[in-house]
């Protein structure tokens, strides 16, 4: 073993930490993701910092809050300014490149401002979050009225399926992701009656196969230069649907029941109102939650044979001696729990995600098999890459908002966090206008620490409180409980004090502040001083013993 010189940072897309056989699931087996948690440390309690796909990768992509870097929405553009992992890592030698998914959207008016050139490389790498790009697939080219939701949405993978014989202007839906009658009719992916049905398409031309492909033919071009990869999968998200033979692989006696009860369905009022959106009925149905999990199951199946083949392919290249390797995800799936579908609630079904880490270097063989407890958060990634690729994240930390893991990985006892934050704008949601909230009002915070979660509302809306410690389930909202007004009162002043940190100040370190402070002005600069004798006089040297011609008498001219 040595100390790592190269990252890999998988992440999968809306993967519930929970149907992992490493983190619990009794019918879900995923003996390659659990390989890899017996050689590394696994995170019990990791959160994201948005329960949606943009916001919570661009915290994760600069190591900061939402309402630090902006972008709070998908689409929502992540401002020129802010720095990125590739932007970190660069400085260090370290080349970092994407394989697969960002959901990024560039600052377009802002690289204009600045008259930065989108086809340049400062251009495309700000308009790739920091990433040198091998190939961008966001998985999506949905299309609709008004056109394709992204122009740029799996174009590389399109033009591979139809490489392949898959003749179609869009493969990417008439085969990756849909089923197919014995009529020829094809049963599109989006309508989940047909989420049960095999996609038609060849398994190993699948999304997951091919971005796992295409990974290894990045790697495999590196050489001995030092690289992140950012190997960022499509799936288990939505459209729901897998290839043979993983849509029959699973049924409902491996099937976890919904986690809900009668008493959240008339509980607080912006949580209720969410459960009436269209994706949160249609998953409170059972016979619709019954068809999406055969399929989500398989495709999370899916995802590990895949990390099998990877692993197994690092293994024989002799890549696992040194290469730092991440398995996480952006965020979690509700399937039904709560009444809920899709993410965007704070419970612990959508915020807080799997998280894997192996460090192959021998300071980190104490730890490995072990599982840390200890809450950390996704920004917490990035300041650990730094530190791997040769940096020191402290000398950044008025920019980065996370800290390293490093010394969890290697044995070491840091101070843990008093508390961990997510946060939801949902002022572009039709449930802002139903609960007549202004785009300031809609908005979310969860506060956690490791007994108890409060999520607070703007609005003037009373928050909500679990206790995880004896409702691990967050069945039971304790939030107008006047027992527990004293948690709510702690939270909330912790929040409180969340909300006023300095996240913008990040144009001068704190240790040059703290410079600063300490040493006196060297620049003649003399506010409060009476006498020239009151302070150094090394200070006051050039303005000692100075002659001038006497010039009070002379008139001005006329």
């Amino acid at each position: 073993m040595a100390k790592p010189k190269n990252i890999l940072f998988i992440m999968f897309d809306q993967l519930r930490w929970d149907y992992l056989s490493c983190y619990g699931h009794p019918h879900l087996h995923t003996p390659n993701i659990d390989r890899l948690a017996s050689r590394g440390v696994r995170f019990d309690r990791a959160t994201i910092q948005s329960p949606l796909c943009g916001p919570s990768r661009m915290s994760t992509y600069t190591g900061r809050y939402v309402s630090s870097h902006g972008a709070c929405w998908n689409n929502v553009p992540l401002n020129v300014g802010e720095r990125t992992m590739g932007d970190y890592l660069r400085a260090q030698g370290m080349g970092c490149w994407l394989v697969g998914k960002t959901h990024m959207m560039a600052d377009a008016e802002g690289m204009a401002r600045l008259g930065i050139e989108a086809d340049s490389v400062i251009g495309a790498r700000v308009s790739e979050c920091g990433f040198d790009v091998f190939e961008r697939d966001d998985g999506m080219r949905p299309e609709g009225p008004e056109g394709f939701y992204d122009e740029g949405g799996a174009l590389a993978y399109n033009d591979y399926l139809r490489g392949k014989g898959y003749d179609s202007d869009n493969p990417w839906h008439d085969y990756a992701n849909s089923s197919i009658d014995d009529d020829g009719n094809v049963l599109s992916g989006w309508f989940l009656k047909n989420s049960d049905l095999p996609a038609n398409i060849a398994e190993n031309d699948s999304e997951t196969p091919y971005l796992t492909r295409r990974g290894m033919e990045f790697i495999e071009g590196q050489g001995d230069q030092p690289w992140c990869c950012h190997l960022s999968y499509i799936k288990p998200h939505w459209p729901y649907i897998v290839p043979a033979p993983y849509h029959e692989l699973y049924g409902p006696e491996h099937f976890l029941p919904p986690v809900r009860s009668e008493a959240e369905t008339s509980g607080h009022p912006v949580y209720t109102a969410m459960q009436k959106a269209p994706v949160c009925r249609a998953f409170s149905r059972d016979d619709v939650r019954d068809k999406v999990l055969r399929a989500y199951m398989g495709l999370i199946k899916q995802c590990d044979d895949q990390m099998g083949v990877l692993f197994d392919w690092l293994d024989r290249t002799g890549r696992m001696q040194d290469t730092l390797i991440v398995v996480t995800s952006d965020h979690g799936d509700y399937m039904g729990d709560h009444w809920m579908g899709e993410k965007t609630f704070f419970h612990e079904t959508s915020v807080k995600v799997p998280m894997i880490v192996y460090d192959p270097s021998p300071e980190a063989d104490a730890t490995r098999g072990t599982v840390c407890d200890t809450p950390v958060e996704c920004i917490d990634l990035l300041p650990t890459f730094l530190d791997v690729a040769g940096g020191d994240s402290r000398a950044v930390d008025h920019i980065l908002e996370g800290r390293s893991l490093l010394p969890y990985l290697r044995g070491q006892t840091p101070q843990p966090k008093d508390y961990v934050v997510c946060e939801y704008d949902f002022s572009m949601r039709p449930v802002a206008d139903a609960l007549g909230l202004s785009t300031a009002e809609a908005r979310g915070f969860m506060i956690a620490d490791s007994d108890w979660k409060m999520i607070h509302f703007e609005g003037g809306f009373r928050p909500m409180l679990f206790d995880l410690k004896n409702d691990p389930l967050e069945l039971v909202d304790l939030g107008d409980s006047a027992e527990h007004a004293e948690v709510i009162d702690r939270l909330s002043a912790a929040l409180d004090t969340w909300s006023r940190r300095p996240s913008q100040r990040v144009t001068i370190s704190n240790d040059t502040l703290l410079a600063i402070r300490k040493k006196p002005s060297t620049k003649g600069v003399m506010i409060g001083i009476v006498d020239e004798d009151d302070t150094a006089a090394e200070l006051t040297a050039k303005y000692r013993n100075r002659k001038a011609q006497d010039r009070r008498a002379v008139k001005a001219p006329v």
